[in-house]
């Protein structure tokens, strides 16, 4: 595909963030834009790898109110967009093992309540145990669950923001690995972005690169503290044990957690493992071994069910300093904006995260007009103000 000369906007990354920010930014009027991606078709990066998890039990008041805002788009999107996203609200149900972690969760709670998610309690292991009748809750102390937590699909929310964006004139191009920008001569702008397929002049640059936008962001001399992590998934063989309607439950002291989705159980569990190279998205055998013997241990009904370990797949999390998202506008080059560093939480996130980026770029005042995120600014670690929160959420 031949490309335009300029465009008023390019936007690196057509995973569901970036598709995200192109269509919020033509419904806001700006059409003129193009979505550049390295791979060859959409959903080949981390929205491809995604589970699917939505949930706004959440830790800090930003995360709960993104999450919110995002509930709601996602409510509204097959009526908006056109397609179904699949948001199901089969649950979410985190077990506490100690007493720290239930201190935790209680903690979440009051916040998430007073935030406006109402819905959100805390639970007994008596109340768990009719919630999630099939897991072990053997030294669960107690735990917390939201109705309204679930599942959405996020290849189906990347399709709905691409056809949309393209309806209205945004131009997605495939296999364009972006490897350079042109700065005026102060460096405080981008004037050009550069790939395999050529050059386009343009008036702004969004950076949604996902795990890789650490080195997106050098090109504009901009220094960006995003690291992928990888993240893994082991997959049961088809299987009825466990019903569709099982809530996302997870071990809150170690991560443990699982769904099911398509008709297998997904295991997954944070692994401590680092892999030798830092975007290798390669599943760990040993890993696998851990996961299994957890879930025979955790979820006993499953423990005949065997697990499909050439199905198994790798993603990677694009990670900030304090697993926040990193939005707006670059200190170092003007013209350049970011939505990077969500940690995990990039798919539940993007229809809140494109709306506001959206906003940022076109407002007048450079701020976000649906929510107050100066909290994500990208200059707040340089300021030695990260966003304080609980690891556990």
């Amino acid at each position: 595909m031949s490309l335009p000369k300029r465009a008023s906007v390019v936007v690196i990354g057509g995973g569901v963030i970036g598709a995200s920010v192109a269509h919020h930014l033509a419904e806001r009027g700006v059409r003129d834009v193009v979505v550049f991606d390295r791979a060859d078709r959409p959903g080949l990066g981390s929205t491809g790898a995604a589970t699917g998890g939505y949930r706004a039990q959440y830790g800090t008041a930003i995360n709960i109110r993104l999450s919110l805002l995002a509930r709601a788009k996602l409510m509204r999107f097959e009526e908006e967009i056109g397609v179904d996203p699949g948001y199901e609200q089969a649950g979410y149900l985190w077990l506490a093992s100690t007493p720290a972690a239930l201190v935790a969760l209680a903690a979440g709670n009051r916040l998430q309540r007073e935030e406006g998610l109402h819905e959100a309690m805390l639970v007994s292991v008596e109340q768990a145990a009719s919630i999630n009748p099939r897991v072990n809750l053997a030294g669960v102390l107690g735990g917390a669950f939201c109705p309204t937590d679930g599942f959405i699909r996020p290849l189906k929310i990347l399709e709905g923001y691409k056809a949309s964006a393209e309806r209205q004139g945004v131009r997605f191009v495939w296999g364009a690995e972006v490897v350079a920008m042109r700065r005026d001569a102060r460096g405080a702008r981008v004037r050009a972005v550069e790939c395999a397929n050529g050059a386009i002049e343009c008036d702004a640059v969004v950076n949604a690169a996902g795990a890789w936008a650490k080195a997106v962001a050098a090109m504009a001399g901009i220094a960006l503290p995003v690291e992928p992590l990888r993240r893994q998934v082991l997959p049961t063989l088809p299987t009825d044990a466990l019903p569709t309607s099982m809530p996302m439950t997870i071990w809150a002291d170690d991560g443990y957690h699982l769904r099911v989705r398509d008709g297998r159980a997904l295991l997954l569990w944070p692994s401590p493992g680092v892999p030798e190279h830092p975007f290798e998205t390669a599943v760990d055998p040993d890993w696998m071994d851990e996961v299994e013997a957890a879930t025979r241990r955790r979820v006993p009904v499953l423990s005949g069910v065997a697990v499909d370990r050439t199905a198994a797949w790798g993603g990677l999390y694009e990670i900030s300093p304090d697993k926040h998202a990193i939005l707006g506008r670059a200190a170092e080059c003007e013209n350049v904006y970011l939505a990077n560093g969500s940690s995990g939480h990039g798919v539940m996130h993007a229809p809140a995260l494109g709306q506001l980026l959206a906003e940022i770029v076109t407002g007048v005042d450079g701020r976000a007009s649906s929510l107050d995120v100066h909290l994500l600014r990208p200059s707040r670690f340089a300021e030695g103000a990260p966003i304080e929160g609980p690891a556990l959420l």
